[in-house]
């Protein structure tokens, strides 16, 4: 139980403190399943206490953004803020409107500050309960089965699981390498 508790912890403090969004949550869930497929977890009182603590952290980041209100936005950089990282999502939110509660679950970087910039912008609160409760379950519980499945879905992965890892990460990390390679074709050429 100590192992699910510190695994909770730390996806309370990835999902809200933005000094942890290089940390990538995909991988870290991934193993858990994987660790509870070899029956050293168990995968069903994991995921709800992840459940809980990514909600929890999403729910610290919305009321952090909405206390601290347009206040984030008037430093260019600051010890837990980068301007670029947060205009970055701030954009994304304009664009994708309420599905990017959802969708930031999945995006590095972006996850962080979702909540936070759902919060600057005075998102209503019960819309934003509801799609982190649905962005919340849709990323633990698939990434969580997904490392619980893959040694039975493909024998002998429990022998290389750090490439199944750095592959996670990969994968990850590929959503921010698109977008910044689209926005680099679109810029003009100087």
């Amino acid at each position: 139980m100590g192992r699910v508790r510190r695994n909770g912890r730390d996806h309370f403090r990835r999902d809200w403190t933005p000094d942890w969004h290089f940390s990538p949550g995909d991988s870290l869930l991934v193993t858990a399943g994987f660790l509870a497929s070899q029956g050293l977890l168990n995968v069903w009182i994991l995921g709800v206490v992840l459940n809980i603590a990514a909600t929890a952290g999403n729910q610290t980041g919305y009321w952090l953004g909405r206390s601290t209100g347009p206040r984030i936005f008037n430093r260019e950089h600051s010890r837990f803020f980068h301007k670029k990282h947060v205009q970055r999502a701030h954009d994304f939110y304009a664009r994708h409107g309420r599905k990017t509660i959802i969708i930031a679950r999945f995006v590095p970087i972006v996850r962080t500050f979702a909540p936070v910039i759902a919060g600057v912008g005075r998102m209503e609160y019960a819309t934003f309960f509801a799609y982190d409760i649905i962005g919340g379950v849709m990323w633990i519980w698939s990434t969580l089965l997904i490392g619980y499945y893959l040694p039975r879905v493909f024998p002998g992965a429990e022998k290389h699981i750090e490439q199944v890892i750095l592959g996670v990460i990969f994968v990850s990390f590929l959503p921010g390498v698109w977008g910044w390679w689209s926005e680099r074709r679109r810029a003009p050429r100087v």
